[in-house]
């Protein structure tokens, strides 16, 4: 059995996608294939959860208004401080 998985990211913490997000299905009103977030896009972090099966990381980030995507951690990296 392998134990818990910590996540490296939190609630409420801005990230930048390292590639193209595209519909996997889960999106039924945009066709399956399409883009929903390019590489570059900025999201936040809203849930974080473990994927129970595969015992993974699963962060589903908020990209705009309408748009909160499942992400798994290898698609995403921290976003530095611009200050």
């Amino acid at each position: 059995m392998i134990g818990p998985v910590e996540p490296k990211y939190q609630w409420g913490e801005k990230v930048v996608v390292l590639e193209d997000l595209v519909n996997d299905g889960t999106y039924p009103e945009h066709p399956d294939d399409a883009l929903l977030v390019p590489r570059g896009g900025c999201g936040e972090v809203v849930q974080v959860g473990i994927h129970s099966d595969s015992n993974t990381v699963v962060y589903m980030v908020e990209f705009g208004p309408r748009m909160v995507v499942g992400c798994r951690e290898l698609e995403l990296a921290r976003m530095e401080d611009e200050s």
